[in-house]
């Protein structure tokens, strides 16, 4: 039997992204969700509740969920960080990224393993971290699905989506990756976005203005 997942989020990161640290109470197993600031606070609740930091996972390529992950990389050099192939390109321009938006650079963070949908035993304790693609905000972002939980990165938000005009984007793209994929979980999923308050895929359903139903 699966163990119970704790939730920590940080959200008002840069750029107002959101970074969560996950951990199962049991094994005390845990896993970062992006990394876009807050990096003591996380630190400190880490060594606090004496966590094994395994994970460093990535949703998708952009500076703002990626900018401190070379920093706490450096602070758990044990945790291996994980992304999908497709949104490499991405991260390779992250400097770039930063000098369009007007803040400090930082390096390219170094990435020590690539996901895909067909990616096993991925765990924390006994719980499967199941890998669903959804392009459309950018080519390889994924979401993260634990149990009754779902990390959607900048792909789907409370009553919102994520932008399709950024390089790499589409919408036809993240249609099909809402409707086709988010949208067939269980409804009573709860989703944890990149960006603002908690949802759940049957809110989601019909109140999205985008894609849901009583629109």
């Amino acid at each position: 039997m699966s163990n119970e997942i704790d939730i920590k989020s940080y959200p008002n990161g840069i750029f107002g992204a959101t970074t969560y640290l996950i951990y199962d109470k049991k094994t005390l197993e845990a896993a970062i969700i992006d990394c876009t600031c807050s990096t003591e606070s996380i630190e400190q609740e880490i060594k606090n509740k004496k966590l094994n930091l395994k994970y460093i996972l990535i949703t998708h390529g952009h500076f703002d969920h990626v900018y401190c992950v070379k920093k706490m990389k450096e602070k758990f050099p044990s945790a291996l960080v994980f992304m999908h192939k497709d949104d490499l390109p991405l991260l390779k321009q992250v400097e770039v990224q930063c000098s369009m938006a007007g803040v400090d650079g930082i390096e390219t963070p170094c990435v020590d393993g690539l996901l895909d949908e067909k990616t096993q035993n991925l765990k924390l304790g006994e719980n499967d971290i199941k890998i669903i693609h959804t392009k459309g905000h950018s080519k390889g972002g994924i979401c993260y699905l634990i149990k009754d939980t779902l990390f959607s990165g900048d792909t789907l938000f409370c009553e919102s989506i994520g932008r399709c005009d950024l390089f790499g984007g589409s919408f036809s793209e993240i249609e099909q990756s809402i409707k086709q994929k988010l949208f067939k979980l269980d409804e009573n999923i709860t989703v944890y976005p990149g960006h603002g308050e908690k949802t759940t895929i049957e809110h989601e359903k019909k109140y999205n203005p985008y894609f849901g139903s009583n629109y």
